[in-house]
C-alpha cells in the first residue's frame, strides 16, 4: 500500500500515474477518483492497482461500507490519496509518501496561479517490513540513477 499525502495539486494522481505506468497498465487513463472514491485498473500479474480517494469522506466508517478492507487482498497495489485522513484505518504496514509542490499556498486551487507542475519535493517512508523492502528497492533505484531500461 501506498498512502499519498499532499495538499491539493501537490501530484498525487500524477505520482499514481507513474505507479501505473511502472506497474504496465495500459491503455487506461489513470484520473482521480474523487467522486467515485475507487477505481480499479488490472495488472498483468494477475492483481489490480486499487485507487482510493479519501477527500470526500467525513469518516472512516465509510471506508468500510466502501468495501476497502475486502482490497487489501495479496497481488493488489493500493495508491490511497489523501492518506492522513483516516491513518488509523490504513495497515499498519505501507509505504508513506508525502508530496510538496514548492511555492503552493496550503489553501492553493488546482489551476489558479499554481507554480509549475514540474516543481516536486517527494519524502517516503515505511511503516512495516513489507513497505520497507519496498522503499530500500526503491532507493536503490535512485540511488544508481534511475529505472534501468523499466526493469527497476
Amino acid at each position: 500500500m501506498v498512502a499519498l499525502i499532499g495538499q491539493l495539486g501537490a501530484g498525487k494522481t500524477l505520482f499514481t500515474q507513474g505507479l501505473a505506468e511502472g506497474l504496465g497498465v495500459e491503455g487506461q487513463a489513470i484520473v482521480s477518483p474523487t467522486f467515485t472514491i475507487i477505481s480499479e485498473y488490472s495488472l498483468s500479474s494477475g492483481g489490480r492497482l486499487v485507487h482510493v480517494d479519501l477527500y470526500r469522506l467525513e469518516a472512516a466508517a465509510e471506508l468500510d461500507a466502501a468495501g476497502f478492507v475486502d482490497l487489501l487482498e495479496p497481488g493488489n497495489v493500493l495508491a490511497v490519496e489523501w492518506a492522513d485522513r483516516f491513518p488509523t484505518a490504513l495497515p499498519c504496514d505501507r509505504l508513506e509518501v508525502t508530496l510538496e509542490r514548492p511555492g503552493l499556498a496550503p489553501d492553493a486551487q488546482v489551476g489558479k496561479a499554481t507554480p509549475p507542475a514540474t516543481s516536486r519535493q517527494i519524502t517516503a517512508f515505511a511503516t512495516g517490513a513489507v513497505a520497507g523492502a519496498v522503499l530500500t528497492r526503491w532507493e536503490r533505484v535512485l540511488a544508481s540513477g534511475g529505472l534501468d531500461g523499466g526493469r527497476g
